[in-house]
């Protein structure tokens, strides 16, 4: 596969040509903040919109995960524009996850902290209102634990799980109820779950979580 020459944040880079400008930038140590993005899928979702980028010659930001690097493209992460379309996406995110940092598993290495502190938005936003699902969090594993109210629908662990596992879990409901869940609904230690915990090790905050041996 060709490579092509861009620049990112003024950083002259090149990258595998028709590689999406999100991972061209990690891969150069230029941080865009994601939740969604999985770099084998086929199929991507651009469900979360904190990758937002400003390309030269496009009129309005685009989502960086989407968008195939090309030949002396220049783009712009910190953009107002750009900026601005992730802080909303992030606070209306936020205003629907349960944040308790001090007492979650994913504490310290959690992508909701990571893209807060980037786009300086606070954990604790109150410019939408809280509006919380309150779902029972399913300990039925004997491996790991499930807080679907810290759950922030990116998909990747029902990707993971259909690549690596039994396809145990996957998304269902529409709008505020959807969730991520086992088939019928079951608690996940009734599925065909195969306790390989690789949805936990894709997990980007504390949804999933494993539990501390005995």
């Amino acid at each position: 596969m060709n490579d092509v020459r861009l620049t990112i944040d003024n950083k002259k880079i090149t990258a595998p040509k028709g590689q999406s400008i999100l991972f061209a930038a990690l891969d150069n140590d230029i941080y865009i903040p994601n939740l969604c993005a999985i770099r084998e899928a086929a199929t991507v979702t651009a469900s979360c919109r904190l990758c937002f980028v400003e390309v030269d010659g496009k009129t309005q930001p685009v989502p960086s995960c989407t968008e195939p690097v090309t030949e002396g493209m220049i783009v712009n992460t910190s953009g107002s524009k750009a900026q601005k379309l992730a802080r909303t996406a992030l606070e209306l995110l936020l205003a629907s996850h349960s944040v308790d940092c001090k007492n979650c598993a994913a504490n310290g290495n959690c992508e909701l902290q990571r893209a807060a502190k980037h786009l300086g938005v606070k954990l604790n936003t109150k410019r939408f209102p809280k509006l919380l699902k309150e779902v029972p969090i399913d300990d039925s594993s004997p491996v790991f634990i499930y807080d679907p109210n810290k759950c922030v629908l990116c998909g990747k662990c029902a990707t993971k799980c259909r690549e690596v596992g039994t396809g145990a879990i996957g998304f269902a409901y529409r709008g505020f109820d959807r969730m991520v869940t086992s088939f019928g609904g079951k608690p996940i230690g009734e599925s065909q779950c195969n306790q390989c915990l690789a949805c936990v090790e894709v997990c980007p905050v504390g949804a999933l979580a494993a539990k501390e041996k005995a």
